[in-house]
C-alpha cells in the first residue's frame, strides 16, 4: 500500500534518501552529481549507500514521486514543470524507464483509483480482478510494472492466465473516456478520485515482460496454451522474451558489471542449466582466479533440482533487467536498449 511504503520512507533521512535517488539513477548519473557536492557531502552520501538494506522497488517509485512533486511544487522556478521532469527523468533514467515514471506520474497524477493498484499487494489485486472481465484484467496488468503483474497473474485462476496474457499481447490502446470510466470503478472500490489521460498499453512486449517474472514451470504452461489457441501470437511472445541463455549476447563491460550484483552462490547454482558458451563468457569476465574457483566448485558441485536453478536464473535475469532499466548495461542486440 502506498502508506506503507510512505511509512517505510520515513525511517530514512535526508542523507540516507538521497543516497537511494543517487543509487537508483545509475553509476554514470551519480557520479555527474556527485562531482557538484563537497567531499563532507559525498562521503556522507557514500557512507548512507554503502548502509542501505532492504529496499524495494516500490519505495524507490515513491521516492522518485516525491521527488518530483516536490519539484512541481517549486513554482518559483518559472518553467513547464511537465516538460522539464519529462527531460530530467528521461536523461537521469533512460528513456524506458523514465516512460514508466512518466506516466505514473504525469499522466496519471489524477488517476487515485487505477494508480493505488500499483501500490497494493498482488493477492489483493488478484482478488479484486477475480470477478472482472478478462478485458478489463489485461488493461489493468499493463498499467502494472512487470513483476507486480506477474505476481498476480499467478494468484489468478488457471483457466484464465492465458486468456489476459493473450488479451495484453494484442492490446494496442484504450480510449481515454473509457481509461477514466474503469478509473472511476477503481476509484469506488479503493476510494479514490480523479481521470487518466492516456490510451496507449499493452502489447507484446508488455505481455512478455509479464511472462518473464513468472515462475518457469507457470511461464511454460501459459505458452502452451496461448499456442494451442494462437500459435503466431505465442511466437511472437517468446521472441520478446529475455531469457537466461541470452545473457550471453550482453557485451564484456555489460557482463563484468552484472557479475559484480550476482552472488556467488546465485550464479554457481544458476550455471548448472547453462551452456559452454554462457559459462565460457562468465569465466572470461571473471578473474582467473574466481574463473578457475568458480570452475572447480560447479565440477564439485551435487546435483541440484531443476526448480532451484530456474529459480536462481530467474533472479539473476531481475538484476540484469534492473541494470538495463538504469542504462547500466545492454541486453540483446547492440542496436537496441531494452
Amino acid at each position: 500500500m502506498a502508506e506503507d511504503t510512505a511509512d517505510e520512507l520515513t525511517k530514512l533521512d535526508g542523507t540516507q534518501q538521497a543516497a537511494l535517488f543517487l543509487l537508483s539513477v545509475g553509476q554514470d548519473r551519480a557520479a555527474s552529481v556527485l562531482t557538484h557536492m563537497s567531499p563532507k557531502e559525498v562521503q556522507m552520501i557514500g557512507a548512507a549507500m554503502a548502509e542501505l538494506r532492504n529496499i524495494t522497488s516500490s519505495m524507490v517509485n515513491a521516492l522518485l514521486h516525491r521527488f518530483v512533486v516536490g519539484l512541481r511544487n517549486q513554482t518559483a522556478l518559472g518553467i513547464d514543470s511537465d516538460e522539464y521532469i519529462r527531460v530530467m527523468l528521461t536523461r537521469a533514467l533512460g528513456a524506458d524507464r523514465a516512460g514508466n515514471v512518466i506516466d505514473r506520474i504525469l499522466l496519471g497524477r489524477n488517476s487515485k483509483g487505477l494508480d493505488q493498484l500499483k501500490w497494493m499487494d498482488a493477492r489483493a489485486i488478484a482478488d479484486l480482478l477475480r470477478q472482472e472481465h478478462p478485458q478489463i484484467c489485461a488493461i489493468i496488468m499493463s498499467l502494472l510494472d512487470g513483476d507486480q503483474a506477474a505476481e498476480a497473474l499467478a494468484y489468478l485462476p488457471d483457466r484464465s492466465r492465458a486468456d489476459i496474457v493473450m488479451r495484453v499481447a494484442t492490446l494496442q490502446s484504450v480510449q481515454p473516456n473509457a481509461l477514466m470510466e474503469l478509473d472511476e470503478i477503481m476509484e469506488r472500490q479503493l476510494s479514490g478520485s480523479g481521470g487518466i489521460k492516456t490510451s496507449a498499453l499493452g502489447g507484446v512486449e508488455t505481455a512478455a515482460n509479464i511472462l518473464n517474472f513468472l515462475d518457469s514451470a507457470l511461464e511454460a504452461t501459459i505458452l502452451e496454451q496461448i499456442t494451442e489457441t494462437n500459435s503466431d501470437l505465442s511466437q511472437k511472445i517468446q521472441d520478446k522474451m529475455f531469457v537466461f541463455g541470452d545473457l550471453g549476447e550482453i557485451d564484456d563491460r555489460g557482463m563484468q558489471t552484472l557479475l559484480r550484483e550476482v552472488s556467488t552462490d546465485s550464479l554457481l547454482l544458476a550455471l548448472r542449466g547453462a551452456d559452454d558458451n554462457l559459462k565460457q563468457k562468465i569465466f572470461n569476465n571473471m578473474s582467473r582466479r574466481a574463473a578457475e574457483m568458480l570452475r572447480d566448485d560447479l565440477e564439485a558441485a551435487p546435483p541440484a533440482r531443476l526448480s532451484d536453478v530456474e529459480s536462481a536464473q530467474k533472479d539473476i535475469l531481475a538484476i540484469a533487467r534492473r541494470l538495463a532499466d538504469s542504462g547500466e548495461i545492454r541486453l540483446g542486440g547492440a542496436d537496441e536498449l531494452i
